[in-house]
């Protein structure tokens, strides 16, 4: 093996030439990046991805046992092509940092216990908790290219179980922050039965994809250390884990519910507060936090399709602690808030919870979590526009439409609590001022006028399409029902819901070619976090081409804000989503007003303090067909921003602008806009040094995709 002197570090990688010219090979010859497009290296030149060789691959080769339980894993190193990487970054760029973890799941139970420990003393109260940790005082043998042994310093105790199953994990970062690749992040577990009298069944509830639904890219904790995976996280967050500032577990049953549950825990709402408290005293405060779906959609997490072995442990294994979690009112022991019945331990929990019952709103893990809307005693009801009629410039439109009940049969306007359809155009950009309007771009009337039987049903606008209306328009449905079900019994309650979707239908008023609005985002992007994205008193459902009618670049709340409240605020589609979604980030960082728009009856609804759980630069998680990219099409319309530094502000300027909202990022914008236009497709351009994907590239990935 070649020995290397110390030398500065600036000098030191023109000894790695041959192994860089070794890599080489594989690398050029790899038919396709691993890299996603939210990486820095998938943009990167060649030469430097064969030397530099960005990111982290670990895996653990296998796992031995001394008889003086002495414990040995061999892991191997490697970037992401599988190219060996040197974990003290002599013959590879980048030093690997690697931390491991010892634990077994005990006979009879469904949790990890940790071999590996530490004893954390809290400074704030005094008390000390034994907590699962990582080991300390092991040692390190390189035994081939990437390829290393690590001896633990902790051993396994005398007459400990070999029949049960064990588990080694490891997480580790490998710095490359002089190369501009930031830290790459990687961990990786290995499960055994030391007698190997069964195969291993390590702890498998919920899968790390799950959790990605909404994390996206930012699915990493506890600083860079690299712990990225639900199959690392459960092997510390473990009931023998205790919190000794706060007294809080942080068991991941327990922790996992009750930060979901944050504003909506019963404690919080009582006026108390959710906190842990992590390293150095910094204080975590989950009490604000509020879930992107209703709290009773347990599937986002517990999804049943990612082949998980224990997917179904929500619906078959009810405990205290899962269900005390999100219900942290009821006192177990006592009975209060459990119809008064004591519950000393989890053996009767599956008795009464059964996975489902045959009624609703029972006792059932499916049945307690029942949405109303999602209700089959509700009658629901479908609706589609079959033709539209006079849909040209100067004329009135009449539109044909069918309503019918979830079973195919007809309902009539009647019969719904609201009926509305909306017109509106042009689909470049929705900005027609149609006469007699309050509202800009669209104006919708009432249905309960239409005629017709049979759920078939005419109606004829009283507004008239602009005689100098160019291009395509769209009509969409938009309306509610009240139903009450359930109707005598305990469980009566009155259920106001939506359509599974809004209708809408798009028709050329000049006799050009029908062109849709553009497609920026899909409901499926949206709904990987809100499952259901029901707005405006369930009138618009998982409709994105419903919702960018009205939010759309003319308008403003100014109907709804009062005037002691000041300026109206623009409700364009891409500055509001972009600042709802910024919420806590754009307010710290920017020290900006808060965001609130005023609704309905004249409510405020403050953002400010929204956190979203991904990443805001990994701009794909909202956006298809690369609609990020810039430049934006030249009929794009400039938006009305009253509240804003540029008013009215250009289109692509709106976009940028909505998240990055310095005065310095507002003056670049304003200086790039000419009579003839916004300039920023000629360094921001897909094809251009700063992109719009290049410059919200992360230097190094958390996760993988």
């Amino acid at each position: 093996m070649i020995s290397f002197r110390p030398i500065p570090r600036s000098i030191r990688w023109t000894g790695v030439l041959i192994t860089v010219i070794l890599g080489a090979a594989i690398l050029t010859s790899a038919p396709s990046s691993p890299f996603h497009f939210n990486e820095k290296a998938y943009y990167t030149d060649e030469k430097t991805l064969n030397f530099v060789r960005p990111g982290l691959a670990v895996r653990i080769l296998s796992v031995d046992v001394a008889p003086d339980g002495t414990v040995r894993a061999r892991v191997r190193f490697t970037d992401p092509r599988g190219v060996p990487l040197d974990r003290e970054g002599i013959q590879t760029p980048g030093v690997i940092s690697a931390s491991f973890i010892l634990a077994r799941i005990p006979r009879d139970q469904s949790q990890y216990v940790a071999y590996t420990t530490r004893v954390q003393t809290s400074s704030i109260t005094g008390r000390s908790a034994t907590q699962a940790a990582t080991d300390t005082g092991g040692r390190w043998e390189r035994v081939g290219d990437g390829e290393y042994i690590y001896t633990f310093g902790t051993r396994l105790p005398a007459g400990y179980d070999r029949s049960v199953t064990h588990t080694v994990g490891v997480y580790a970062n490998r710095n490359l922050n002089e190369f501009e690749f930031g830290i790459s992040l990687a961990d990786a577990v290995f499960h055994w039965v030391p007698d190997g009298s069964s195969r291993p069944a390590p702890r498998d509830v919920i899968r790390t994809k799950s959790c990605q639904r909404c994390h996206v890219d930012n699915f990493a904790f506890h600083g860079t250390t690299g712990r990225i995976s639900m199959e690392v996280c459960v092997l510390c967050h473990t009931p023998q884990t205790i919190d000794p500032d706060t007294g809080n577990s942080v068991d991941m049953v327990e922790m996992t519910h009750k930060i979901h549950m944050g504003a909506n825990l019963p404690s919080v709402r009582a006026g108390g507060k959710y906190q842990l408290i992590g390293f150095g005293n910094t204080v975590w405060d989950y009490s604000e936090v509020v879930f992107p779906t209703d709290v009773r959609n347990c599937n986002v997490c517990h999804e049943t399709d990612t082949g998980a072995t224990q997917a179904s442990r929500a619906l078959t294994a009810p405990t205290r602690v899962a269900c005390g979690s999100c219900h942290d009112n009821v006192d177990f022991a006592t009975g209060r808030g459990h119809v008064n019945l004591p519950q000393p331990n989890d053996s009767q929990c599956a008795r009464c919870h059964i996975p489902a019952g045959e009624l609703e709103f029972d006792a059932s893990i499916v049945g307690s979590h029942t949405l109303p809307y999602n209700s089959k005693m509700l009658t629901g009801f479908d609706w589609e526009i079959l033709r539209v009629e006079d849909g040209v410039a100067g004329r009135r439109p009449t539109i044909t439409f069918k309503i019918q009940d979830k079973d195919g049969n007809p309902l009539t306007p009647a019969q719904f609590n609201r009926i509305f359809a909306v017109l509106a155009g042009p689909t470049t950009d929705y900005s027609m001022k149609f006469a007699g309007a309050t509202t800009s771009g669209y104006v919708g009337e009432d249905l309960s006028r239409a005629t017709g039987s049979g759920g078939i049903y005419t109606y004829t606008f009283q507004t008239m399409i602009p005689a100098n209306a160019r291009g395509t328009y769209s009509i969409s449905l938009e309306g509610r029902r009240v139903e009450t079900i359930y109707a005598g019994t305990q469980k009566q309650q009155t259920v106001q819901y939506g359509p599974k979707r809004n209708a809408i239908v798009f028709f050329s008023v000049d006799g050009s070619p029908v062109t849709a609005r553009r497609k920026i985002v899909t409901i499926e992007k949206c709904n990987a976090c809100h499952v259901r994205l029901s707005l405006h008193g369930e009138n618009r459902v998982d409709t994105i081409e419903h919702c960018v009618v009205c939010h759309n670049p003319v308008e403003t709340d100014v109907a709804r804000r009062p005037a002691a409240a000041g300026k109206p605020q623009s409700v364009d589609f891409r500055q509001m989503i972009h600042n709802i979604h910024g919420g806590k980030w754009i307010k710290t960082s920017f020290g900006v007003e808060d965001y609130i728009i005023y609704g309905f009856g004249g409510r405020p609804y403050n953002y400010s303090n929204v956190v979203y759980p991904g990443r805001l630069a990994s701009c794909d998680a909202c956006h298809v067909n690369n609609s990020q990219n810039l430049p934006l099409p030249q009929t794009a319309m400039k938006v009305t921003n009253p509240r804003g530094l540029i008013d009215p502000v250009g289109p692509q300027a709106a976009s940028c602008l909505s998240c990055h909202q310095s005065l310095d990022a507002a003056s670049h914008a304003l200086v790039n806009t000419s009579a003839l236009g916004e300039s920023c497709g000629a360094c921001h351009g897909a094809n251009s040094e700063f992109s719009v994907r290049k410059v919200h590239a992360l230097a190094s990935s958390p996760a993988p995709r």
